[in-house]
C-alpha cells in the first residue's frame, strides 16, 4: 500500500485486518497518534487528517486510504504546531494530555472549515473526542483562542513566572498538546517483543487443563508463561495479598480479569493470536453475583482468610442513637444505591521491562511505584535491590492504577526471555481487568428537632468489593467515616462492610466512598428540610460544621473548615433560581486512620543551572509535577525552565500511594524542606543573599543532593482508645449548586471550594471542572453494567460519558481557609470536586418534577437525556 504521510511518499505492507492506527504507529512509528480505544474510534485520540479532513484512523482499516494524504502533527508547519501549543498552554486544556494531539487534530480540520467557531459548534466538532480530565470548558477556551491567533490576535501570555498563586504553565505542556510527550506504549527498544495475556472465560470456574502448545507454535511466538514458570509468590495485593498474577490449573478464577497465559512474541497482533491460541478447559461453577449471595450461610467462600466473604467491617459510633431517634420531632428512614463506574481514563494499562545484569528494569503508569516494586520482586522472586521502577507520567488514573496492573505481566516475560517487553492492553481488555467504584447500597435513617438540627444518624452500608481486596476495606472505612457528611451529628451509628463477589473487582475511584455516601447524607438532609419547612440552603447552614465542632468520626476539627464561607459563596445563586439542587461536601486530605505519612523529595542542581526534583507522587493529570515545580520557584527564585522532576526508585522516597488528595500537601511540604537545605548550603557558601540563587551559583553544586522531609504521625487508627481521635490531618470542603434550565436541563453549577491557598489558578480550575463533569456522569448516566458476574459495558462508548455539547458552564468560586499543615495553607482538592455533584443534581430534579430519586445513575429525567443524547434516542 502507498500512501502520503506528512509530505513523503510511504509504502508499507498492510494485512486486510490492520486498522490505520496500527499502520501509522508500528510500521511508520509515528507516536502522537494515540491508542485510547482500538479498533473501537470512540475516544478520538488517534485523529488524523485524510485529505484535510479529521478521521479517527483507529475505526477504518489501512488499506482504505491507498493513494491518500495523511497528515499527522508531526506533519503541521512548525508555526501551526507552535500555534497550537502556545493556545493549549494558555487555556490550560491538556491535564493527563494522552487526548490533545487528537483534539488539536479534530480542531485544525474544524477551523480549516469555519475559521470562527462559535463554543457551542466547537463542542458539536467534539463529539467523537473524549477527555476524562478536564470537563472540556479549556479545551473549547484553547480552541477560541487558537482561530482568534489564526486571525492575527494573540492568545493569553503564558506565564512562566513559577510563583506560587499564578497562572504558570503546565510542565510539559507544549509536549503534552502536541504528542510528543511520550507515554509507555510510545516506548520502544532493541530487540523488543510483545506480550498479551490469555484471560479468563469464565467468572468462577475450577481450571481443569492449561494446554500452550498450540500457541507456542505459532509464528513469532518467544514464549508462553503459566502459573508453573513463575519463580516468586504468584499472589500480590495492594493492601492484602489475595489477588493472583497467575492462575493454575486446579484453582478456581474469581473474575473473567484473571489471567491465566501471559505471551510475547515478535509483534502486538503475533502475540495476542497466540494468546488466543491457549485452550483452557474448565468446570464452571455458579457464580456469587451480589453481596446478598455472597453473604449467604451457603455461599462457597471466596477467600480463605475472608469469612463470610466479608473483607472488612468498619464502625462509627457516638451517643446513644436510639434514644436521640426517640426523642426527635422529625425521622427519616431511606435506602440509595450506587452503581459500578468505569474510571475510564484514556492511556491503557501499559508496561515495558528489560532484563538488567542482575534483575529487572521497569517503566510504570502506577500511583506508587514502590509499591509496584515490591510487589513485582515479590512476583520474580528477587530482593527489591534488584528491581527498579520508572515512572512515566500516565494518561490518566483516578485511582484504578493504585493496583499493580501489568508491571509484574511485562517483567515475568522480560525475566524469562532475556529481552525487552512491551505489554499493553486493548480498552476491551483494559475495561475487564481493573478495578471500578464500588456500587454501596445504603439505608439511613436520620432524626432532627423541630427547628431541622440533626440529632442522629444511623447508617447501614454494604460495599460489593468484588474478587479481590484492593483498597476495599479502606474505601468502606472512608464511607463510614464521611457516612454523616459535613455537619454536626451528637448520636452517630454507622456500619459499613465490605463483601467479597465473583464481580469485578473494587478499589480507589476519585472520592474513594465519600461521593456515594454524600448522595445519602445530603438526600436525606433535603427530605428533613421538607418536613422542617426549610430550604436546602438553610438546613444546611443550621448544621454545617465549624472550627471546634466534632465530625462525625469524633475528630474535633482545628483550623481550616471554610465550610460556611462555601456556602456563603453560593446563597444567592441558590435562594434566587427556580430549579435549584444543592449539596455540601467534605473529603479528607491524607490517608489518616494512624498511618504514618511523609512528604520526602530531593533537590540536586545541574552543571546547567538547572534544579532536579526527585520525589515520589505519580504525575497523572491533576498537577503535581507543576505544583511542586511552583513551590521550587517559590522557595528559590527559579524559573520553572530549570526544574526538571521525576520519580525514580533509584533514590529510596516512599511515601506511598499518590492517593486521598494528599500530594500537593506532603509532595510540597517534602519541596519546602529540600529547598530550605538547599537555599542553607548556597548561603554558607554564599552568603545571605544566595537563597535566589543565580544559574552560575547553582552549577557550582552541581551533583549534590539535599533531601527533605515532612512526617504527619498524629493520625489515630479507628477504634483507638482516646477522647479525641484525630482520624485526618486536614479535610477539604465545599458547597456545590445545580441549576436547571424550564425544560429541566443542567444550565449551570456553581462550585465553591474550600482550598486553603490557590497554588495555581488555572490547575485548580481545571481539576473542578473536570471532576465536576465526572460528578455529572456519575448523577446522570454512567454505569458499568455487570450481569450474572459479566461486565456488559465492553467499550467506552456504552459507558454514556457525556460529551462536551452535553457539559454545563462551571463556575469555580474558591474560598481559601488556612490549612497550617499545607504548604502556604493549601490543602487537597483533587477529589471533592465531585463528591457534592450528584447529590445537588438530585435535589434540583426534585425541585423540578417533585420526585425523591434514591438510585444513580438518575437516567429518568430530562437532566440526563440532555446531556447524554444516548438515553435519549434509547428512550425513544
Amino acid at each position: 500500500m502507498e500512501f502520503t504521510l506528512n509530505g513523503s511518499p510511504v509504502s508499507v505492507e498492510v494485512s486486510a485486518d490492520q486498522h490505520l492506527l496500527e499502520v501509522l504507529r508500528e510500521q511508520c512509528h509515528v507516536t502522537s497518534v494515540k491508542d485510547g480505544c482500538a479498533p473501537e474510534g470512540s475516544c478520538g485520540a488517534c485523529t488524523v487528517l485524510i485529505d484535510g479532513n479529521a478521521v479517527v484512523s483507529c475505526a477504518q482499516p489501512a488499506s482504505r486510504f491507498a493513494g491518500r494524504e495523511i497528515i499527522t502533527h508531526e506533519g503541521l508547519a512548525d508555526t501551526v504546531r507552535a500555534r497550537w501549543a502556545e493556545c493549549f498552554v494558555a487555556a490550560g486544556a491538556s491535564q493527563c494530555g494522552f487526548c490533545s494531539p487528537g483534539i488539536v487534530m479534530k480542531a485544525h480540520a474544524l477551523l480549516g472549515k469555519t475559521p470562527d467557531p462559535s463554543r457551542e459548534r466547537i463542542a458539536a466538532a467534539l463529539a467523537g473526542n473524549l477527555c476524562r480530565c478536564t470537563g472540556y470548558t479549556k479545551i473549547i477556551d484553547a480552541i477560541t483562542y487558537a482561530a482568534r491567533a489564526v486571525r492575527g490576535e494573540p492568545p493569553p501570555p503564558v506565564d512562566q513566572s513559577g510563583r506560587v498563586g499564578s497562572r504558570t504553565a503546565r510542565y510539559q505542556g507544549n509536549q503534552l498538546a502536541l504528542g510528543d510527550k511520550a507515554y509507555i506504549n510510545d516506548l520502544a527498544m532493541p530487540g523488543m517483543l510483545f506480550g498479551a495475556i490469555r484471560f479468563a472465560d469464565h467468572p468462577r470456574a475450577r481450571i481443569l487443563r492449561i494446554d500452550s502448545e498450540r500457541a507456542r507454535a505459532n509464528p513469532g511466538v518467544a514464549c508462553v508463561l503459566t502459573a508453573a514458570d513463575v519463580a516468586g509468590d504468584r499472589i500480590q495485593g495492594e493492601l492484602i495479598a489475595d489477588w493472583p498474577q497467575l492462575y493454575a490449573v486446579g484453582e478456581v478464577t474469581r473474575y473473567t480479569g484473571d489471567v491465566l497465559a501471559l505471551v510475547a512474541a515478535d509483534s502486538v497482533a503475533g502475540a495476542r493470536a497466540a494468546a488466543a491460541l491457549v485452550d483452557v478447559e474448565y468446570d464452571v461453577l455458579d457464580p456469587l453475583t451480589s453481596p446478598s449471595a455472597a453473604l449467604d450461610p451457603e455461599a462457597p467462600q471466596l477467600h480463605r482468610h475472608a469469612e463470610g466473604n466479608v473483607l472488612s467491617v468498619s464502625r462509627v459510633k457516638r451517643g446513644d442513637v436510639d434514644a436521640a431517634l426517640a426523642t426527635s420531632a422529625h425521622v427519616v428512614t431511606e435506602t440509595f444505591g450506587t452503581q459500578f463506574i468505569e474510571h475510564a481514563f484514556l492511556e491503557p494499562e501499559s508496561s515495558l521491562a528489560y532484563p538488567t545484569g542482575h534483575g529487572v528494569h521497569f517503566y510504570t503508569q502506577g500511583q506508587g511505584i514502590w509499591s509496584d516494586r515490591r510487589q513485582v520482586a515479590g512476583l520474580l522472586g528477587l530482593p527489591e535491590e534488584d528491581v527498579r521502577a520508572t515512572l512515566v507520567s500516565n494518561g490518566g488514573a483516578f485511582g484504578a492504577k493504585e493496583d499493580l496492573g501489568v508491571q509484574g505481566h511485562a517483567a515475568l516475560l522480560a525475566q524469562r526471555t532475556g529481552k525487552p517487553v512491551k505489554l499493553t492492553l486493548s480498552r476491551a481488555e483494559s475495561l475487564r481487568f481493573h478495578v471500578k467504584r464500588h456500587p454501596l447500597t445504603m439505608t439511613y435513617t436520620v432524626g432532627c428537632d423541630a427547628d431541622g438540627r440533626l440529632t442522629a444518624v444511623r447508617a447501614r452500608i454494604v460495599g460489593d468489593t468484588g474478587a479481590y481486596a484492593s483498597v476495599g476495606a479502606k474505601v468502606l472505612e472512608r464511607a463510614a467515616g464521611h457516612a454523616c457528611g459535613c455537619y454536626r451529628v451528637p448520636a452517630v451509628d454507622v456500619e459499613a462492610r465490605a463483601v467479597y463477589t465473583n464481580n469485578p473487582p473494587c478499589g480507589a475511584m476519585r472520592g474513594f466512598g465519600a461521593n456515594q455516601v454524600n448522595f445519602a447524607m445530603e438526600g436525606m438532609l433535603d427530605r428533613l428540610a421538607d418536613r422542617v419547612g426549610l430550604d436546602g440552603w438553610d438546613i444546611r447552614w443550621l448544621n454545617a460544621v465549624d472550627v471546634g465542632d466534632r465530625f462525625a468520626t469524633g475528630q474535633r476539627l482545628g483550623p481550616g473548615v471554610g465550610l460556611r464561607a462555601t456556602l456563603l459563596a453560593v446563597r444567592d445563586d441558590f435562594k434566587r433560581a427556580r430549579y435549584a439542587g444543592i449539596g455540601c461536601a467534605v473529603k479528607n486530605t491524607g490517608v489518616g486512620n494512624g498511618l504514618v505519612e511523609y512528604g520526602r523529595a530531593i533537590m540536586r542542581p545541574e552543571s546547567d543551572g538547572s534544579v532536579t526534583i526527585y520525589q515520589p507522587w505519580t504525575e497523572m493529570g491533576q498537577g503535581i509535577f507543576t505544583v511542586l515545580s511552583q513551590i521550587a520557584c517559590e522557595q528559590l527564585g527559579l524559573t520553572p525552565d530549570q526544574v526538571t522532576v521525576t520519580v525514580d526508585t533509584e533514590r529510596e522516597l516512599n511515601c506511598g500511594q499518590t492517593t486521598a488528595s494528599r500530594g500537593t500537601v506532603l509532595g510540597g511540604q517534602g519541596v519546602i524542606a529540600a529547598a530550605g537545605k538547599l537555599a542553607a548550603r548556597l548561603e554558607q557558601r554564599y552568603g545571605p543573599g544566595a537563597r535566589h540563587p543565580s544559574r552560575d551559583q547553582l552549577a557550582s553544586l552541581a551533583g549534590e543532593e539535599f533531601y527533605g522531609e515532612f512526617t504527619i504521625d498524629w493520625t489515630t487508627a479507628p477504634g483507638a482508645a482516646t477522647a479525641e481521635p484525630v482520624t485526618h490531618f486536614a479535610y477539604g470542603w465545599a458547597t456545590q449548586v445545580v441549576l436547571l434550565d424550564a425544560d429541566g436541563r443542567i444550565e449551570k453549577v456553581v462550585a465553591a471550594h474550600d482550598v486553603g491557598r490557590v497554588i495555581n489558578p488555572t490547575l485548580l480550575e481545571g481539576q473542578i471542572e473536570g471532576a465536576v463533569h465526572m460528578g455529572l456522569g456519575h448523577a446522570l448516566s454512567e454505569e458499568y453494567v455487570v450481569e450474572a458476574a459479566r461486565p456488559v459495558t465492553t467499550t467506552l462508548k456504552s459507558l454514556n460519558i457525556i460529551p462536551p455539547a452535553g457539559m454545563p458552564l462551571v463556575d469555580c468560586r474558591f474560598v481559601e481557609e488556612y490549612q497550617p499543615e499545607g504548604p502556604y495553607g493549601a490543602k487537597g482538592v483533587g477529589e471533592i470536586g465531585l463528591v457534592p455533584t450528584a447529590s445537588a443534581v438530585a435535589g434540583a430534579l426534585h425541585q423540578f418534577d417533585g420526585s425523591w430519586r434514591t438510585r444513580l445513575p438518575m437516567k429518568d429525567s430530562a437532566a440526563a437525556r440532555a446531556a447524554v443524547p444516548r438515553l435519549a434516542r434509547a428512550r425513544s
